[in-house]
């Protein structure tokens, strides 16, 4: 059963570089579009009885999303043996749950929607929260962006590394880099009363001295990151760098990151940045994807794809 790679127009620059390191083309999809702004994408060539890989992540807008379960249906009614979906960053996830009265659930809708699509297995990367893999009835491969920063971070040679949390839900990815480093752990505790505006913010820990690395599975306005990295440097922390998977960067993030404390924001490539700055690392997650797939399609273990504690 042979492999075929198709990207969704939003993800085509990393679909590209994941079909290289994979040893092969990107299939061609050719889309028919409305006046009204309707598509309808169709797969060029012939995927009967093939293992299809479809790559797309879901950020804004949510056309992409759109446009991914349209490719699935495709794929699927084109008799396809399997239909794997790669979405490098999978959007909405930040809708995991009710925190307040009559608001939707959107990532199991989401879930739900890909499932009923006709897709066989889901890939992707840093969910923002682990348990949104029981929304999904199909097999998920949660892959971790651990595996692409740490070989980085060791290159800086930081002696006096320690590693922060910039609100309380991201403790345990922070304790993760922390316990491979054997280095402590800090926390910001942060109090908002609205999405993407932190009211207040305090420091658990001690940072004095200490090159202090952020961990965060995205960025999206930056408001809270740069605040953290302002309060660490104030409480004496020597540098701040600050690790993130998916480089959402809406409204003012790029203007805040540059005037921020930190040194340096090490992203991956999961969402194409919006401009080039200085202070933006980028680090490709085409290689992890690549191995995935291969590993997938000849039916064995992804374990050695985690960096071991």
């Amino acid at each position: 059963m042979a492999v075929k790679l198709f990207s969704g127009r939003a993800t085509q620059y990393l679909a590209e570089k994941i079909a290289q390191a994979y040893g092969e083309s990107l299939g061609e999809v050719n889309y028919q579009l409305f006046s009204d702004g309707e598509m309808s994408p169709f797969l060029t060539e012939s995927v009967r009885g093939h293992d299809v890989f479809i790559i797309q992540s879901t950020f804004a807008p949510a056309d992409n999303f759109m446009e991914m379960l349209l490719m699935i249906d495709a794929a699927k009614r084109a008799s396809a043996t399997n239909v794997n979906v790669i979405i490098p960053y999978f959007g909405y996830a930040r809708q995991d749950r009710k925190d307040k009265p009559r608001v939707a659930i959107a990532a199991k809708m989401i879930a739900n929607l890909i499932s009923a699509a006709g897709a066989n297995r889901i890939m992707t990367c840093d969910l923002h929260a682990d348990q949104i893999q029981g929304f999904f009835d199909i097999p998920l491969d949660h892959l971790d962006g651990a595996y692409i920063f740490i070989p980085y971070l060791k290159t800086l040679g930081l002696e006096n590394i320690m590693f922060a949390s910039p609100d309380v839900g991201g403790i345990k990815r922070a304790r993760y880099f922390a316990k491979y480093f054997n280095a402590d752990l800090a926390v910001c505790d942060k109090y908002r009363k609205e999405a993407n505006k932190v009211e207040s913010m305090r420091l658990i820990g001690e940072v004095e001295g200490k090159d202090v690395i952020l961990v965060d599975d995205l960025v999206d306005t930056a408001g809270t990151i740069c605040k953290a990295a302002g309060l660490l440097k104030e409480k004496g922390a020597n540098s701040v760098r600050a690790v993130c998977t998916h480089p959402v960067l809406s409204g003012t993030a790029y203007e805040n990151i540059e005037n921020s404390a930190l040194e340096e924001i090490v992203v991956s490539d999961t969402i194409p940045l919006k401009k080039q700055i200085s202070k933006i690392k980028v680090l490709t997650v085409s290689n992890l994807f690549a191995k995935a797939i291969r590993k997938i399609h000849d039916h064995e273990s992804i374990s050695s794809l985690f960096i071991k504690l």
